[in-house]
């Protein structure tokens, strides 16, 4: 291989944003390269997000992606809200006109897309960590990375960072040139994978005294369960008798109620932010997924808002290709930054409506449960939810 390459469009990353950005953009015929980090093996099994929104579906069937999906996903009509000792589901298709959402791992959306890389193209470049992002405001940038040992450039029209919050192509904004809003949440999630099988068919919320719990799941035989933990803490903390313990407390509706138990596979704290870069191109650099937001998993939109930018950035390349029009990509940054301050203040929503705060008053809890009331009384309220957990339309599309 060359030490110099060239190509349209250079993709760092190739989380589920980047891949999917790849793929679109072959569909459409435009030159792109991937580069990763990261070994193949690596990237196919970092765990993250299973909620698939209606849209983030429509477009990776769109993208030839879903065969699997479609055979293995689990379809959810609706979510369980526990709270005060009541049980309340939200039936999302009666709510949102037919709308509804999917519970398919992240590792396995990446492992379709990758499949799809190597069989068809574009090229992806595993093991290909890039150093620094030159000329964002020139005639074309220029990617410097390493890779087989040896250092190499990659010549460019357009950057997009797909690389997340820590990435390089987010650093080759200048501060300047940029705005980072942030909030920290006092509290984590204890996350937790079990060979289990689930105790609902749909996910469920749990508000309570004790804290935050969550009942989804990853397939028919394993559980995926999280527990409100304090900022700090250790899983090792939290033997698996008392993790177990705690949930049953937490989601107990009534005294009978119990999850399955079984063995617990995997164990990890998750922090709670919420974090947006704005805007989100400098010139030819543009960004993407977390490079550009983070949400607290609490309204599962970090994967389905990493879609939606990449859904419409794509369709902003092919029209520059197809028109020789630049309109769509400056119109990028504030089509994308109107869905994800929607996303970060549903995703706010329900985590200071669901989570006990560190001395929290009687009074905050009064308004919890008051909001929660809400939504289980009021058609509007429960459809404003629905709403927004299915998934807003991508921009253009309503």
């Amino acid at each position: 291989m060359r030490t110099g390459l060239r190509t349209r469009v250079a993709v760092v990353g190739a989380g589920p944003a980047g891949l999917l950005l790849a793929r679109l953009l072959h569909l459409h015929g435009i030159d792109c390269v991937v580069l990763e980090s990261r070994g193949r093996a690596y990237v196919e099994q970092r765990q993250r997000a299973g909620i698939l929104e209606q849209g983030t579906v429509d477009v990776l069937r769109r993208a030839g992606a879903a065969d699997r999906l479609e055979r293995e996903g689990l379809p959810h009509d609706g979510v369980e809200l526990r709270f005060a000792g009541r049980r309340h589901r939200l039936d999302f298709p009666a709510l949102t006109g037919g709308r509804r959402v999917w519970v398919y791992a992240q590792t396995e959306v990446v492992k379709d897309l990758i499949a799809l890389q190597l069989a068809a193209g574009p090229p992806v470049l595993f093991e290909a960590p890039v150093h620094a992002v030159e000329g964002a405001q020139g005639e074309s940038c220029t990617v410097r990375y390493t890779h087989e040992g040896r250092g190499r450039e990659l010549t460019c029209d357009w950057v997009v960072g797909c690389d997340g919050f820590h990435g390089v192509v987010r650093s080759a904004v200048p501060a300047h040139a940029r705005q980072v809003h942030e909030r920290v949440y006092p509290y984590a999630w204890l996350g937790i994978l079990a060979d289990a099988p689930p105790v609902h068919d749909e996910l469920i919320y749990a508000h309570s005294a004790r804290g935050f719990a969550l009942a989804s799941m990853r397939s028919p035989t394993v559980s995926r369960l999280y527990l409100q933990v304090p900022v700090g803490t250790e899983p090792d903390a939290w033997p698996d008798a008392r993790i177990w313990d705690e949930l049953d407390t937490r989601f107990g509706a009534d005294s009978d109620w119990r999850l399955t138990r079984g063995p617990v596979t995997q164990k990890a704290v998750l922090p709670m932010r919420s974090s947006v870069t704005e805007p989100m191109r400098y010139g030819r650099v543009l960004l993407a997924g977390d490079a550009a937001h983070i949400v607290p998993p609490t309204g599962a939109k970090g994967l389905n808002l990493a879609v939606s930018d990449v859904t419409v950035l794509a369709r902003a390349f092919a029209h520059l290709e197809e028109t020789g029009s630049a309109a769509l990509l400056d119109a990028y940054s504030d089509d994308c930054l109107r869905r994800v301050w929607r996303a970060e203040h549903f995703s706010y929503f329900m985590t200071t409506t669901l989570h006990t705060a560190p001395n929290q008053s009687s009074f905050d809890t009064r308004l919890q449960l008051s909001q929660l009331e809400r939504v289980a009384a009021s058609p509007h309220a429960a459809a404003e939810l629905a709403e927004n957990y299915t998934g807003v339309p991508l921009p253009g599309e309503g």
